[in-house]
Protein backbone atom coordinates (compact mmCIF):
# COMPACT_ATOMS: atom_id res chain seq x y z
CA UNK A 1 0.00 0.00 0.00
CA UNK A 2 1.42 3.61 -0.78
CA UNK A 3 0.37 6.81 1.08
CA UNK A 4 1.26 10.02 -0.77
CA UNK A 5 2.15 12.50 1.14
CA UNK A 6 2.69 16.31 0.82
CA UNK A 7 5.81 17.54 3.10
CA UNK A 8 6.34 20.77 4.32
CA UNK A 9 9.73 22.17 3.86
CA UNK A 10 12.00 20.45 6.46
CA UNK A 11 9.46 17.90 7.39
CA UNK A 12 9.91 14.24 7.24
CA UNK A 13 8.13 11.07 6.06
CA UNK A 14 7.16 8.47 8.82
CA UNK A 15 9.15 5.87 8.90
CA UNK A 16 9.10 2.55 10.49
CA UNK A 17 11.70 2.29 12.92
CA UNK A 18 12.26 -1.56 12.77
CA UNK A 19 11.15 -4.08 9.83
CA UNK A 20 7.98 -5.35 12.13
CA UNK A 21 6.90 -2.42 13.63
CA UNK A 22 3.11 -1.69 12.90
CA UNK A 23 3.48 2.19 13.49
CA UNK A 24 5.05 4.75 11.92
CA UNK A 25 6.79 7.25 13.88
CA UNK A 26 5.50 10.93 13.47
CA UNK A 27 7.98 13.98 14.19
CA UNK A 28 7.32 17.13 15.27
CA UNK A 29 7.76 19.63 12.62
CA UNK A 30 8.45 22.99 14.98
CA UNK A 31 11.71 25.51 14.69
CA UNK A 32 11.92 25.86 18.32
CA UNK A 33 11.66 23.49 21.02
CA UNK A 34 7.93 23.65 23.26
CA UNK A 35 7.49 23.66 26.84
CA UNK A 36 4.60 21.50 28.26
CA UNK A 37 4.09 21.92 31.40
CA UNK A 38 2.18 19.21 34.25
CA UNK A 39 -1.43 19.49 33.13
CA UNK A 40 -0.96 21.43 29.73
CA UNK A 41 -1.93 20.44 26.22
CA UNK A 42 -0.32 21.62 22.90
CA UNK A 43 -1.57 20.95 19.41
CA UNK A 44 1.79 19.88 17.62
CA UNK A 45 2.26 19.95 13.46
CA UNK A 46 4.27 17.39 11.82
CA UNK A 47 4.44 19.17 8.21
CA UNK A 48 2.60 16.02 6.38
CA UNK A 49 -0.48 15.81 4.61
CA UNK A 50 -2.05 12.66 3.44
CA UNK A 51 -3.95 11.12 1.04
CA UNK A 52 -4.74 8.00 2.40
CA UNK A 53 -6.35 5.27 0.19
CA UNK A 54 -10.66 5.07 0.06
CA UNK A 55 -11.43 2.43 2.63
CA UNK A 56 -8.75 2.79 5.32
CA UNK A 57 -7.59 5.39 8.21
CA UNK A 58 -4.19 6.24 9.97
CA UNK A 59 -4.38 5.82 14.02
CA UNK A 60 -2.59 8.12 15.31
CA UNK A 61 -0.83 6.30 19.08
CA UNK A 62 1.09 7.43 21.42
CA UNK A 63 4.66 6.52 21.56
CA UNK A 64 5.41 4.12 24.40
CA UNK A 65 8.67 5.83 25.53
CA UNK A 66 7.20 9.07 26.18
CA UNK A 67 4.00 8.07 27.95
CA UNK A 68 6.30 5.52 30.73
CA UNK A 69 9.12 7.59 31.20
CA UNK A 70 7.66 11.16 30.77
CA UNK A 71 3.71 10.57 31.08
CA UNK A 72 3.30 12.41 27.40
CA UNK A 73 0.06 11.13 25.73
CA UNK A 74 -1.83 11.51 22.32
CA UNK A 75 -4.96 13.16 24.39
CA UNK A 76 -7.55 11.56 21.29
CA UNK A 77 -5.20 8.33 21.20
CA UNK A 78 -6.03 6.82 18.77
CA UNK A 79 -6.45 9.70 16.53
CA UNK A 80 -7.90 9.39 13.63
CA UNK A 81 -7.19 10.77 9.44
CA UNK A 82 -9.64 9.87 7.77
CA UNK A 83 -9.16 9.25 3.87
CA UNK A 84 -11.10 12.42 2.98
CA UNK A 85 -8.75 14.37 5.04
CA UNK A 86 -6.15 16.53 2.54
CA UNK A 87 -5.05 19.15 5.95
CA UNK A 88 -1.85 18.67 8.22
CA UNK A 89 -1.55 15.97 10.41
CA UNK A 90 -0.84 17.66 13.54
CA UNK A 91 -0.60 16.00 17.78
CA UNK A 92 -2.46 16.87 20.20
CA UNK A 93 -0.31 15.55 23.15
CA UNK A 94 -1.13 16.08 26.90
CA UNK A 95 1.82 16.05 29.68
CA UNK A 96 0.08 13.80 32.43
CA UNK A 97 3.77 14.04 33.52
CA UNK A 98 5.02 15.68 37.27
CA UNK A 99 7.59 17.52 35.35
CA UNK A 100 7.42 20.32 32.40
CA UNK A 101 8.32 17.89 29.35
CA UNK A 102 10.37 19.82 26.01
CA UNK A 103 9.40 18.51 22.89
CA UNK A 104 12.50 19.48 20.49
CA UNK A 105 12.39 20.20 16.75
CA UNK A 106 12.06 16.40 14.62
CA UNK A 107 11.45 14.80 17.97
CA UNK A 108 9.14 11.62 17.47
CA UNK A 109 6.48 12.59 18.59
CA UNK A 110 3.50 9.78 17.92
CA UNK A 111 3.57 6.63 15.84
CA UNK A 112 0.92 6.44 12.51
CA UNK A 113 -1.37 3.02 12.06
CA UNK A 114 -2.41 2.23 9.15
CA UNK A 115 -6.14 0.73 9.55
CA UNK A 116 -8.71 -0.60 7.40
CA UNK A 117 -11.93 1.26 7.87
CA UNK A 118 -15.74 -0.37 7.84
CA UNK A 119 -18.72 1.65 7.38
CA UNK A 120 -21.66 0.01 9.22
CA UNK A 121 -25.44 0.44 8.33
CA UNK A 122 -27.03 1.60 11.94
CA UNK A 123 -30.10 0.64 12.31
CA UNK A 124 -33.27 1.32 14.26
CA UNK A 125 -34.89 -1.18 16.44
CA UNK A 126 -38.32 -0.10 18.91
CA UNK A 127 -37.71 -0.83 22.09
CA UNK A 128 -40.52 -3.28 22.69
CA UNK A 129 -38.48 -5.48 20.22
CA UNK A 130 -35.56 -4.62 21.89
CA UNK A 131 -31.79 -5.46 21.51
CA UNK A 132 -30.82 -9.77 21.82
CA UNK A 133 -30.29 -10.84 25.36
CA UNK A 134 -26.72 -11.51 26.55
CA UNK A 135 -25.29 -13.25 29.81
CA UNK A 136 -23.48 -9.52 30.06
CA UNK A 137 -26.28 -7.05 29.52
CA UNK A 138 -25.47 -3.99 30.38
CA UNK A 139 -23.20 -4.44 32.63
CA UNK A 140 -20.48 -2.25 31.91
CA UNK A 141 -17.20 -0.71 33.59
CA UNK A 142 -15.29 -3.09 35.70
CA UNK A 143 -18.30 -5.53 35.32
CA UNK A 144 -15.22 -8.41 35.17
CA UNK A 145 -13.56 -7.66 38.20
CA UNK A 146 -9.91 -7.24 39.02
CA UNK A 147 -8.77 -10.95 39.27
Amino acid sequence: MTIVCELESGADLPEYATEGASGADLRAHIEEPIAVLPGQRVLIPTGIKMQIPQGYEVQVRPRSGLALKHGIMVVNSPGTIDADYRGEVCIILANFGESTFIIEPKMRIAQAVVAPVVQAKFIVVDQEEGLTATSRGSRGFGHTGEK
